[in-house]
């Protein structure tokens, strides 16, 4: 590391620069999810700098993840706000917003309940469940998942594309493409060749050189016949500068709970336990598997050791219960923020203490969330070619640094399964149809969930020696 776990940045330009790497690298994923559900957008964007706050202090300043908005809970957080009868029929209605803050509520009591079992049995256990040759797999599930995000973002991710009406021509996407490439292409230059404090900043340097030239192709888009060439909407901005609304977020979860016309009772409390609970079991798993992966990153170990799974649970699940009340979103590791880590070197919890904080700011003032939703989709997916490829790279790195042997029949049978299960999106789901489970256990809470049964059956032997040796050894 450049800049280990407890040191800090020396220059003042530099804590803004680390700061908002982590920000932009962060920001497309964390919005998704309001934007999805209908949730309060700059609500999300605060929600994850305090829960970041929580975790960092819960982990004693040991452990340098940034927490942001989680797509695990999507399925049960769209049924949760349809739940519950309606308290005035002559009223709007509105959706079940105390349904989803329970919920949330709900997983963090679960991740602290988990987190006190731990404590109370060590993590022994743990070694034995996730072995490196299972993490390893996992870790690389965990990037490579990601990788039709990463592309489809690159190749649709322009406002021309967004508002074109009718058949798109190549040259829409050649516009899309471009622009993601340049931001891949000057994120890779930057971490390879630069020096000093260019090469500690690859993913600023990448993104603002693909921002200033998506300016360039938008201004010729005015031109007639260019339309295809407009990157970034400017439109956004049109809006009504003269109320408070539109400088500081006043929408928060907690007040639309509090206007909501739905009703919540104890068969609506049922519900949503059976929504949430379940849930909450498969990311603790993620959750394990993310701090995995930053452990063999920084070279620590961040769950045997300091600050420990207990901490490390502790944090992520009362960030996640605030998060709820505060824009109705669980918390989660980002793997975006852990490949910052790596590709930077720079794993101070100051930093991420720091881009928490900026996180917050920029949340509660809505013209800079404002600035920050003109990012087009296509600059975002093209450093995520590199912060997606470079999770599962890590997976790979671990296997190596471990001396996971691949002749040993157990190992490639593990391995295989995860990645098949992981990769090809083999997901257990329960009530509803499959496009909307009520329950839905991921893709990668599955291939997890296998790679344990496997490495739990399959027995180690003395040796595994090839089919051939073995006949040679009887005729001697």
């Amino acid at each position: 590391m450049v800049i280990d776990v407890e040191e800090s940045p020396k220059r003042k330009r530099d804590w803004f620069l680390f700061g908002i790497q982590h920000v932009l690298a962060m920001l497309v994923a964390c919005i998704t999810v309001p934007l999805l559900t209908g949730l309060p957008l700059g609500a999300t964007i605060v929600a994850a700098g305090v829960g970041t706050l929580i975790y960092v202090f819960a982990t004693k300043k040991k452990s340098p993840v940034f927490l942001s908005s989680s797509f695990a809970y999507l399925s049960p957080m769209f049924s949760a706000l349809t739940l519950g009868g309606v308290k005035n029929a002559l009223e709007p209605i509105t959706p079940n917003y105390i349904a989803v803050i329970v919920g949330m509520i709900l997983v963090g009591v679960i991740y602290v309940i988990i987190a006190l079992i731990v404590k109370k049995t060590s993590t022994a256990w743990l070694n034995k469940l996730l072995p490196p040759v299972v993490i390893g797999p996992i870790i690389m599930v965990i990037g490579l998942s990601l990788a039709t995000s990463a592309v489809s973002n690159v190749t649709g991710g322009t406002a021309a594309i967004k508002n074109a009406t009718g058949n798109i021509d190549w040259r829409y996407t050649f516009v899309s493409v471009l622009v993601g490439l340049v931001a891949c292409v000057t994120t890779a230059l930057a971490a390879h060749y630069g020096k000093k404090t260019i090469k500690l900043i690859p993913f600023v340097i990448g993104m603002v050189s693909a921002y200033l030239f998506a300016v360039i192709l938008t201004l010729f888009s005015y031109i007639d016949g260019l339309e295809f060439m407009r990157v970034i909407d400017f439109s956004i901005f049109k809006k009504d500068w003269g109320s408070i609304d539109a400088w500081i977020t006043t929408d928060w979860m907690f007040r639309r709970a509090w206007n909501q016309n739905r009703v919540f009772d104890g068969s609506t409390f049922g519900s949503v336990c059976l929504l949430f609970i379940p849930v909450a079991l498969v990311t603790i798993a993620e959750h394990i598997g993310d701090h995995k992966n930053l452990s063999n990153i920084i070279g620590r170990d961040l769950l045997g050791q300091e600050p420990g799974l207990t901490r490390t649970l502790v944090g992520d699940g009362v960030a996640t219960a605030v998060s709820g009340c505060i824009c109705g979103a669980a918390n989660t590791t980002y793997g975006e923020n852990v490949a910052v880590i790596g590709v930077s070197k720079i794993a101070s919890v100051s930093v991420v203490i720091f881009a928490a904080i900026m996180s917050i700011v920029l949340g509660m003032f809505a013209p800079l969330t404002t600035l920050l939703e003109t990012i087009p989709a296509c600059i975002t997916g093209g450093v995520s070619l590199i912060l997606y490829g470079f999770i599962a790279s890590s997976g790979v790195k671990m296997l190596i640094k471990d001396h996971v042997d691949f002749n040993v029949t157990k190992n490639i049978m593990i391995a295989s399964v995860i990645l098949v299960a992981g990769i090809g999106g083999l997901v257990f789901g329960f009530g509803g149809t499959p496009a909307a489970y009520t329950v839905k256990i991921t893709s990668t809470a599955v291939a997890m969930i296998l790679g344990i049964f496997l490495n739990l059956i399959l027995k180690d032997k003395h040796e595994d020696e090839p089919v051939e040796e073995a006949a040679e050894s009887k005729e001697e």
